[in-house]
């Protein structure tokens, strides 16, 4: 199973340095994979994710990135289809974009969007989304994507409940937060992800705040190893165990 990060808020005058040295720390202790959040509104500030994998992917080179998850019924598809271009020319084919319908009304109150309605804004969203993508043009507008970029990166669902079977056959691979859920629950999930034919499953967002035990950590990644999840994805919070022993408990 591979090991991935979740990028930390930064603050400070020196907010943009620090980034990219968490970048490169992370890199350094052989993290296969940084990931950025998506949230706004919640009385705390994540940089904003494509800015946040632009300086990611610039600091650590060698090392794919990827949002963990965008919410992507706050965007216009043709903003979030410009965004994931850029972003792919900046890095290149390290980039996986993590897709999900959000969870928080602060979030949505922030932009003025509905919160009610976006299980049901999702799907056409990502429909126009995956159209502009390939094509470059939806109804009218021409984006007209370097021919590089052109086709996106592989999208990945974070979604749970009925939305874990759609992530097996309709996407490039599953984000499955583990904040919210037991181990047994995700384990659980992932389950029926694989008999539904799912392909590559990250477990994301496994918070280590100080005093975190890295017996029982271990413990909980050997069990998602176990299970057959490709990825681990975790959040040291500010006062946690260093990146450098919580690498040592995944081979």
């Amino acid at each position: 199973m591979r090991l991935g990060a979740l990028l930390g808020p930064v603050t400070g005058e020196s907010a943009p340095d620090r980034l990219a040295e968490q970048a490169r720390t992370y890199a350094g202790e052989g993290f296969e994979s940084l990931w950025s959040a998506h949230a706004l509104g919640r009385g705390f500030m994540l940089t904003e994710p494509f800015i946040a994998l632009s300086v990611a992917a610039t600091a650590a080179e060698n090392v794919e990135v990827g949002t963990a998850v965008l919410q992507a019924p706050l965007y216009h598809p043709v903003d979030l289809a410009l965004r994931i271009f850029s972003l792919h020319q900046v890095c290149g084919e390290r980039l996986v974009i993590g897709l999900g319908a959000g969870s928080t009304p602060s979030d949505f109150a922030a932009l003025d969007r509905p919160f009610e309605t976006r299980f049901v804004e999702l799907p056409s969203m990502i429909e126009v989304l995956r159209e502009i993508l390939r094509s470059g043009r939806h109804e009218g507008v021409d984006v007209t994507p370097w021919p590089t970029v052109r086709g996106g990166p592989p999208l990945f669902l974070g979604t749970w409940g009925q939305g874990v079977e759609r992530a097996a056959t309709e996407f490039d691979g599953w984000i499955a937060s583990a904040h919210y859920r037991s181990a047994d629950q995700v384990i659980a999930a992932l389950g029926r992800y694989r008999q539904a034919g799912g392909g590559r499953a990250v477990v994301s967002t496994i918070q280590l705040p100080p005093g975190t035990d890295l017996g029982e950590l271990k413990a909980k990644l050997d069990r998602f190893a176990e299970a057959g999840f490709d990825d681990a994805v975790v959040l040291i919070l500010p006062g946690g165990p260093s990146p450098e022993s919580v690498r040592q408990l995944v081979d």
